[in-house]
């Protein structure tokens, strides 16, 4: 881990929240929205197909890969405190504001 913050109003739950996103991302190598949007598009239980329990992962947004162009996926960053689409939403804001300043430099 190399950064977390827990602001006012998050509690323990936020973390549990925090591990079970980013094992759904490290397991399909997409965004936990996507996974929990595909799953339900398609009547997919994928937690039931790959045999994940829903203690251990969470299919909500707010959970990204972070990914190097010619390495691959090295870790992810990820909200938990917000509903599921404004936690995505945050972190799509984060990588954006990013890239802008690496486009600066």
């Amino acid at each position: 881990r190399l950064f977390h913050a827990a602001l006012t109003g998050s509690s323990p739950d936020n973390a549990g929240w925090i591990e079970r996103k980013i094992r759904v991302t490290e397991h399909f190598g997409h965004s936990s929205l996507f996974m929990g949007a595909t799953s339900r598009a398609q009547n997919i239980d994928y937690a039931k197909v790959f045999g994940l329990s829903p203690a251990t992962h969470a299919f909500s947004g707010g959970c990204f890969p972070i990914l190097i162009r010619d390495t691959g996926p090295i870790g992810t960053i990820t909200v938990s405190g917000l509903p599921q689409r404004d936690d995505h939403a945050l972190v799509v804001w984060a990588i954006e504001r990013a890239q802008e300043r690496q486009r600066k430099r």
